[in-house]
């Protein structure tokens, strides 16, 4: 499978970036502006804190989506009836974030969020005239005034001894939103689906960062950049003893967004989260 590389840096990048985003649904950024070090102290900051009684006080209602999601209430792939055997901190701009670890989490936030819009203004540079003349309104236009762009810091906890029949890190799904970025893991599992149905390990390579699309920006462009199938599997043997941690930020358009006929942002959202939870 032909997921491109691309040097955030070099001429061609906006190009190639998008290419492998159109062929793909996926691409793999280096040289880019997040700080890695700042990522590895999220790593290390957070995964203290699950493993802390202090993550107790942030389970909230979960009506404004915000706060820790515990293991036992966590979501079920659309399709699924098993929950995933993950747990997850959501951190939105407006939202309430721990006093037991530092901003380095909101710094990360910011940093990716500029990113997410630059390589957003890459592919609507890049989108033929054709597909872009399907779109409700150009694709930089539909971040503004967002307040659903999401940090996910999500932690996959040693495998438990008796494992449900079916669970996994993370079943097979694809991201609800417009682009995802992630920076890699702290340790593998994470896999994508090619188009030969094949499934290839995504590198977890210290520095560099995955580029998804999701099911908005399927909508919005009928197709032409598809949203990426993906999962986290299970390790196995000592592996499955070490936790795993993963930090997307999830891109999305303002709520009254058109993504097709009859859809909005906010409307496609809704049918998601009911699916999340429901496990439909």
């Amino acid at each position: 499978m032909d997921v491109a590389v691309v040097d955030f840096t070099a001429p061609d990048a906006p190009e190639r970036f998008t290419d492998s985003l159109r062929d793909t649904g996926f691409a793999v950024l280096v040289n880019h502006p997040v700080p890695w070090s700042l990522v590895e102290q999220i790593y290390r900051e957070w995964s203290a804190l699950f493993d802390s009684p202090a993550i107790d006080a942030y389970d909230l209602d979960r009506n404004d989506q915000a706060g820790w999601f515990p293991a036992d209430r966590s979501e079920t792939a659309k399709g699924n009836s098993v929950r995933d055997l993950k747990e997850f901190f959501h951190v939105f701009d407006w939202s309430i974030y721990p006093t037991e670890v530092t901003d380095a989490a909101l710094q990360y936030r910011r940093i990716a969020l500029d990113l997410a819009l630059t390589l957003l203004d890459w592919v609507e540079a890049n989108t033929p005239a054709d597909i872009a003349a399907r779109l409700s309104m150009p694709l930089s236009k539909m971040i503004e005034g967002s307040t659903q762009s999401l940090l996910r810091v999500l932690r996959y906890p040693p495998l438990p001894d008796h494992i449900p029949d079916g669970a996994v890190r993370a079943a097979v799904h694809e991201d609800i939103n417009l682009l995802t970025v992630l920076p890699a893991s702290d340790q593998p599992g994470l896999e994508l689906l090619g188009a030969d149905g094949t499934w290839f390990p995504v590198p977890c390579d210290p520095g560099s960062l995955a580029i998804n699309g999701g099911e908005m920006l399927d909508l919005a462009t009928d197709g032409h950049y598809p949203a990426t199938t993906h999962r986290v599997v299970n390790p196995t043997g000592d592996e499955g003893r070490v936790p795993r941690t993963s930090l997307p930020l999830f891109l999305a358009p303002a709520d009254d967004v058109v993504l097709a006929r009859g859809r909005t942002a906010s409307s496609f959202l809704q049918e998601r989260l009911v699916e999340l939870r429901g496990g439909g």
